[in-house]
This record gives C-alpha cells, structure tokens and sequence, in this order.
C-alpha cells in the first residue's frame, strides 16, 4: 500500500461517515441555526479538533491501549455519556427560561461565545468512544510500512477534516437562505428542545451500551 492508495481508500470510507446524520452534524447545525455562522464554524472546528487528537491517539497505539483495558473504555464512555445527557439536559431547560433576544438588523444577537461553542464541539468529538472505535480499527490499517505513524495517523486525520469542513460548511450556508425565520425566538427555542432530545438519546444509548 502506498501512501496516496492509502489516502484514497481511507478518503472515500471517512467521506460516507462524514454524512451520515450523526452528533456532530446535529450540534453545527443547531448553531448554525439559533447562534451565527461563526459559532457553528466554531463548533466544526472544536469537532475537528478533536479528530485530530484521536488520529494522533490512534497512530501512536494510545488509543489502542484505551481498546485493550476494558474498564478505562468503560469509564470513558460513562463520562461522554454523563457529558451528552448534561448537555442535551442543558439545551432544553435554557430553552425554557430564556430571555428576549436583543435584536440586531432584524435578527436576534447570537447567544454565547465562540469559545463556549468551539469547546463544545471538541469536547463532544472527544468524549465520544465510537469516533475513538472508528480510528483504533482504521488508523493502523491505512499507515504504509516504513512511514511514520504519528505524521501519517494526522495525515489521515486531516483527509477527514478536510472532507468534514466541506460538509459542515455546505449545511452552515444552506441554513443561511431561511435563517431570519429560523432564527425567530419560537423556533430557536424548538430548534434547541429538539437538539437536546438528539443529544439526550445519544448520551442514553451510550449509558444502556456501558451498563454491565
């Protein structure tokens, strides 16, 4: 296998995962929808930071020794499991106690910062094992013989970022064409209950997955 087959295969397998309706694409598309463009790259790029780490982790065996301890992958996964339920919990109940918007230019000011957004995204990528699953089964099966496998696992990482920041950004502007109507505060407040109700069942399926 040569470096360039290794891109393309692993290119085209990180691509259908990459639309797959999932976590990620749920969390930039709820802040593309009730906060701003710049918060939902925001949260792409905390989501591909954390890509980035796993693709390290992954090459280096880290993540692979996380697989191999059955009680250190059972922890991580009730603490993304515990973070996702914190999560959706908090979406929904500040939907119900938010204030009036301060309108700017006929559209509500965004909520929150790009840092708050971006840790959000990066935390959620991170503290999800089946990201982590899907590196320690691929990562080492596309490093060539004779590269090394730190530089080649980010490589990887990068391809999947790559196609990941095309993705995000086609489902950022996409929003942008009904934005004033969805950004209306009756609908950002169903817009987050919902996204919270996505991230809940997420937290939920990892909690039963990591019962004995």
């Amino acid at each position: 296998m040569t470096i360039g087959s290794a891109l393309l295969s692993f290119a085209l397998l990180a691509g259908l995962l990459t639309i797959l309706p999932g976590l990620d694409t749920a969390l930039v598309l709820r802040s593309a929808l009730t906060q701003s463009r710049r918060h939902a790259y925001a949260t792409a790029l905390g989501i591909m930071s954390g890509t980035f780490a796993w693709g390290a982790a992954a090459a280096v065996g880290a993540a692979a020794l996380l697989a191999a301890s059955e009680t250190a992958f059972t922890v991580l996964k009730l603490v993304g499991a515990g973070y996702l339920l914190f999560l959706g919990v908090s979406m929904i109940s500040a939907s119900f106690r938010r204030h009036p918007p301060v309108v700017v230019d006929g559209l509500p000011k965004p909520q929150g910062s790009l840092w708050s957004a971006y840790g959000r995204g990066g935390l959620t990528n991170l503290l999800n094992p089946k990201v982590g699953v899907f590196y320690i089964a691929l990562i080492p099966q596309f490093i060539p013989p004779h590269v090394m496998p730190l530089a080649m696992g980010l490589l990887l990482a990068g391809v999947h970022v790559l196609e990941s920041l095309i993705w995000f950004s086609a489902i950022i502007l996409a929003t942008q064409f009904a934005r004033q109507w969805l950004q209306s505060p009756r609908v950002s407040r169903w817009i987050d209950r919902v996204t919270g109700g996505v991230v809940i069942g997420f937290g939920a399926v990892l909690a039963l997955e990591s019962a004995p």
